[in-house]
């Protein structure tokens, strides 16, 4: 153990500098739970007119295809397409805020073993690891709002579509 930060830093003061990375490890977990339940309902949304459309064009090879029915295909061919992207801009905030999490759990192992084994390397290391977290954190917020505004794109779409 290091007795010169032993000095500096009681054990207590150590955990509560291992448990501030805790507390972004939590607002990443509230995070992922929203955003989560935003991926599994567009995922839902494409899988539903993915069906539609297959009826369609099950109908349509049974019968002649009437304007509306090929106005409704092409809408939704361009949903489904939208929609695809929303999922990728959802997929990229979970990976941003899962890889935020990896980067405070490993500021707090790196905190940890700052306790015992001091080198200047080593504070460095937990900095960036806790500023990388948080630079992550944000490029995961910035998804989900390009996801926000591509969500209203889309339902202004579908109204326009049906007007």
């Amino acid at each position: 153990m290091n007795s010169g930060l032993s000095e500096s830093f009681s054990v207590i003061q150590v955990i509560q500098l291992i448990l501030a990375p805790g507390v972004m490890i939590s607002a990443c977990g509230l995070l992922l739970l929203g955003i989560s339940n935003k991926f599994t309902s567009v995922l839902n949304r494409i899988r539903a007119l993915t069906e539609e459309k297959r009826k369609l064009i099950i109908n349509a090879s049974q019968r002649e295809f009437s304007p509306i029915d090929k106005h409704r295909l092409e809408s939704v061919g361009r949903q489904v397409k939208d929609l695809l992207e929303r999922a990728r801009l959802i997929r990229n905030a979970i990976f941003c805020y899962l890889f935020a999490i990896g980067l405070f759990v490993a500021t707090s192992l790196l905190i940890g073993m700052d306790y015992f084994f001091s080198f200047s390397l080593l504070r460095q290391m937990i900095l960036y690891a806790f500023l990388a977290g948080i630079i992550i954190v944000f490029a995961g917020v910035v998804f989900w709002v390009l996801d926000t505004l591509k969500g209203y794109k889309i339902v202004k779409f579908e109204v326009q579509v049906d007007e």
